[in-house]
């Protein structure tokens, strides 16, 4: 049995600490927020538990061996590396820290003293996701030409990060899990329309050293809500559409050929146009699959797959894209 304590019950909280509760082989023991009032609605709903405005009360407690950090990414660092210095595993929200330094020493922290980190990179437990790798996987879509995703809506402005690191570190983590390989370098271009500070559009391309790009665009200002994300290969190409209630994923057998001609018809170009299928895919809560996930990986000794270094991967694009907007969409390497 893993006891387990919650720090942060405001947005992300009440999902983290339901799903945990849930688990088989874990006690949700105590929830810590420095809001009353969400204390007090934490409490109506999980009677048995303690609450405190204190995280140390869950550090300094031996009955808790893992902690869920759910707070702004600014406070990240310090809660975690206070987690591990007392001994306890730790599931962090993403993005996992506000610099690489940072997580780079929460890395060798956990290392030393035998923790598991564990970011929550939440798609990469969704059914979609999960599905989508095994399609690339089986190599259905053939060899890859292009990624490229649209995560866009109206809001919600956040004070502390700009519109990079609030969207963006979901396709992120998905194309780097996806493809199973980083990019090299980052160019973005984005704009703060109200002087704020903070750029609430970006267009990013993450170039991998194949020649393989990665395309993503962040908008706070869309009209609409849009969560669209294109694969293209050389035999098929996927579509995957994350608000669709049905047929979340399509596939068609679409493409292009190119053949050597003669004359002026030196380069010929013909177009395949097949049938679309749209596979079926789990319904089961990406939270929970894995929430559950952590904690078989403290009980069997696993490293997990969304662990602190791939947390470090997501870190490092973040703070290219960020010199890349102050530089005018000069190329960063990362």
């Amino acid at each position: 049995m893993i006891n387990l304590g919650v720090i942060g019950y405001g947005y992300w909280g009440p999902n983290v600490s339901r799903n945990f509760n849930s688990c088989q082989g874990t006690k949700l023991v105590t929830i810590c927020d420095l809001n009353e009032t969400r204390l007090k609605l934490a409490k109506s709903t999980f009677p048995f538990i303690k609450v405190s405005s204190n995280p140390e009360d869950l550090f300094n407690s031996d009955d808790i061996q893992a902690v869920a950090i759910v707070t702004p990414v600014f406070t990240h660092y310090e809660l975690a590396k206070a987690a591990l210095e007392s001994g306890k595993h730790i599931f962090v929200e993403k993005p996992f820290t506000l610099n690489a330094g940072q997580a780079e020493e929460l890395i060798n922290l956990a290392l030393q003293k035998n923790l598991k980190i564990m970011v929550d990179h939440t798609f990469l437990f969704t059914g979609a996701v999960r599905k989508i790798r095994e399609i690339i996987d089986s190599g259905e879509l053939g060899s890859l030409f292009f990624y490229d995703s649209t995560r866009i809506n109206l809001g919600l402005f956040q004070h502390d990060i700009n519109v990079v690191w609030d969207l963006a570190p979901h396709d992120f983590s998905i194309m780097n899990y996806l493809l199973e390989k980083c990019p090299v370098a980052i160019s973005a271009q984005g704009t703060d329309h109200f002087g704020t500070g903070i750029e609430d559009m970006a267009y990013i391309a993450a170039h991998f050293d194949n020649g393989f790009i990665g395309h993503f665009h962040c908008n706070w200002l869309s009209p609409v809500k849009i969560r669209t994300t294109l694969i293209s290969g050389d035999k098929k190409m996927l579509v995957w559409d994350d608000l669709e209630s049905d047929e979340k994923i399509k596939i068609y057998d679409r493409g292009v050929e190119f053949r050597n001609g003669d004359g002026i018809d030196k380069l010929l170009v013909s177009y395949r146009s097949g049938d679309m299928h749209s596979p079926k895919i789990s319904n089961t809560e990406a939270l929970q699959l894995e929430a559950q996930y952590f904690l078989d990986c403290i009980e069997k000794n696993i490293e997990p797959f969304n662990n602190g270094e791939a947390g470090l991967r997501v870190v490092r694009m973040l703070e290219a894209t960020d010199k890349s907007l102050k530089k005018g969409g000069e190329k960063i390497k990362i």
